[in-house]
């Protein structure tokens, strides 16, 4: 059993369509994203029409947005394992566009059964192998496939962004699925991170920022449930121990920059024209990059501070650690940060990014490991 999750439109069900017409096999394609109450009893008469199809042979069973179905994965787990006694030949795929719950479901009855197959927002490579893109319009642009046709249009690009991604995220794979007692903190929270995304904040600040009456436990719900839906997450500062990484303020860190442009207020223009807003953005751009390349397991990604040293993000994978910071522009010494990290952790690999350093474009176009590897 193949499981492929990732953010909403990313190409999940572009990419499994492709693969299962490739196969040559019979195809039972099923969603449960649709306005209908979905029950275990869909997911059986899904299968059971799959098996209908193979007829003695081999045959592929689909199953999109199956987090949206309570007790989804108990279901699976049973079908899957009555066809492996009767020696079914039925392929299947489920899909699901909240890794976090999906996640959950996997951990709690599928274990052994399945391969996970994570799959990011698109990279600058993609985007510019697909669309032709330069740089800077990746920068600002960010990574929606979905989106791309729509960039000579801005104000329609926005509304896209806007109500097609950020709200039917938050409304259906965010709040409809989890209790959030406070969903107008948690959009609010989104806002927050997506405007000061690339730098520390404090769950108090935050707190402060927000006018709201809530905690810090719940904040850190909140900005878990966003990370599961490969919108927001908050880095932890590296450290010596896990337990001082936990207790750290979050750096937070969007996991592609569309989702900072299109609530900004500006243009292309008139954020390319604006050298600190558009360091921000480049910084963001680089962030994302190695969050997503965390998200799909490949690393793990921090932040480091020591008083009024800082690296903008520390990659670790294995026991190779990479301090990477990116010259965006500000006056902070990029290099006195690097050096005091070295200091601090032996000898761990330094890399510049941007200015007299690895050029941003060149850095988003080589996958994460290129940078990381031994």
């Amino acid at each position: 059993m193949q499981v492929v999750a990732g953010p909403r439109q990313v190409g999940k069900t572009t990419l499994v369509r492709q693969v299962a017409d490739a196969a040559a096999l019979p195809v039972t394609f099923a969603s449960a994203d649709e306005p209908t109450l979905r029950g275990p009893e869909w997911i059986a008469a899904q299968w059971e029409a799959a098996r209908l199809r193979a007829d003695g042979s081999a045959a592929v069973l689909v199953l999109d947005e199956v987090q949206k179905i309570s007790g989804w994965s108990e279901t699976v787990k049973r079908l899957w394992d009555e066809d492996t006694r009767k020696r079914v030949d039925l392929r299947v795929v489920v899909l699901g566009s909240a890794p976090l719950l999906i996640q959950r479901g996997l951990t709690e009855s599928l274990a052994g059964r399945f391969e996970m197959i994570r799959l990011p927002h698109w990279s600058f490579s993609e985007m510019e192998a697909a669309f032709g893109w330069s740089i800077d319009q990746f920068v600002f642009y960010g990574a929606y496939p979905g989106a791309a046709p729509l960039v000579d249009d801005p104000p329609r690009w926005v509304r896209y962004i806007v109500d097609a991604l950020i709200e039917t995220t938050i409304s259906r794979d965010v709040l409809l699925l989890t209790r959030v007692d406070k969903p107008a903190l948690l959009r609010r929270l989104f806002e927050l991170g997506c405007r000061y995304s690339g730098q520390i904040l404090s769950y108090t600040k935050m707190l402060g920022q927000l006018h709201d009456a809530g905690n810090t436990t719940t904040l850190a719900h909140y900005l878990e449930l966003l990370a599961g839906a490969g919108m927001l997450t908050g880095l932890q500062k590296f450290a010596g121990s896990e337990a001082r990484s936990r207790g750290s303020s979050p750096k937070l860190q969007v996991f592609n920059t569309a989702l900072m442009t299109a609530q900004s207020g500006l243009d292309f223009a008139a954020a390319r024209g604006d050298a600190e807003y558009w360091g921000r953005l480049s910084e963001s751009a680089v962030g994302a990059h190695l969050a997503n390349a965390a998200a799909t397991g490949a690393c793990e990604l921090f932040y480091w501070r020591e008083r009024s040293r800082e690296v903008d993000f520390v990659v670790r994978r294995g026991r190779q650690v990479t301090a990477i910071e990116v010259k965006s522009g500000r006056t902070r010494d990029a290099r006195a940060g690097l050096g005091a990290f070295a200091d601090a952790f032996g000898r761990p690999r330094l890399l510049l990014v941007g200015g007299d350093g690895i050029p941003v474009e060149e850095f988003l176009r080589q996958p994460v490991e290129h940078w990381i590897r031994p």
